[in-house]
């Protein structure tokens, strides 16, 4: 019996059979999680085939699994975090490419999670930081501490997701790939402003010279196949190196 949503609903039994490293992909975008979660399971995967002397992940079971974590705690000194992001990686490998139920994991060493106070910079400390910057720099530090963005967030931030009329920022598939709406800092509105007619002026001369194309999120490239180039789904602060039309 298949579960819902497995690898085998989305590609064709007809299909030529994938390497295993290429299920684990295809496995993650069936269940559209992030580009950074499907590269970091994959190299989980790989470091623990690797770790094992390349044997298949078919041929081992929890013995090699905790073997593998208790190795990242004692041996690599890993952070809490990362093992556990690891314990996630072989978790999805079993039961959702491998089909396989795993025991409990009960002989894992933990890595210890550190017990800190937060670092809190003050008024003071943070008006000393931002008065530093300059240009894109600047109106990034802007918008992530009055808007409260992620790193990711704001770089991924498109034109048509600031709205200046009513001072708020859209913020697509944040953490936990969920939307939220946050406030433009009004102390950054008329310089981000300037910054973006910039930007647009250059949007202009590279679609003169045949560029200014950009990726779109999910299957929307599909179902419009022209909106990569238009300006409203361009990213704020653009690469360096020209993004040529497909």
């Amino acid at each position: 019996m298949q579960v819902r949503g497995e690898v085998s609903d989305v590609i064709p039994a007809d299909a030529p059979k994938l390497r295993l490293l290429d299920r684990v992909r295809a496995a993650v975008r069936a269940r559209h999680y992030s580009r950074r979660t499907e590269d970091a399971y994959v190299a989980w995967v790989r470091r623990f085939i690797l770790f094992h002397g390349k044997r298949h992940p078919a041929e081992m079971a929890a013995p090699e699994i905790t073997r593998f974590l208790t190795s990242l705690a004692v041996e690599g000194k890993v952070a809490s975090s990362t093992q556990n992001q690891a314990l996630s990686a072989l978790l999805f490998l079993y039961r959702n490419v491998l089909q396989q139920d795993l025991p409990w994991l009960d002989g894992i060493v933990r890595a210890r999670r550190p017990v800190r106070l937060p670092v809190v910079l003050t008024r003071d400390e943070v008006r000393a930081m931002l008065t530093r910057l300059d240009g894109p720099t600047r109106l990034m530090a802007y918008l992530m501490y009055g808007g409260g963005l992620r790193l990711l967030e704001c770089c991924r931030l498109r034109v048509q997701d600031i709205d200046f009329g009513a001072n708020q920022i859209v913020v697509r598939a944040g953490k936990g790939d969920k939307d939220r709406v946050t406030m433009l800092p009004s102390t950054v509105k008329a310089d981000l402003a300037t910054h973006l007619e910039a930007v647009r002026a250059q949007h202009r001369r590279d679609l003169r010279n045949g560029a200014g194309w950009v990726e779109l999120p999910t299957a929307l490239e599909r179902k419009y196949p022209t909106a990569g180039r238009d300006w409203r789904w361009h990213g704020c602060s653009p690469q360096r190196a020209r993004t040529w039309s497909r």
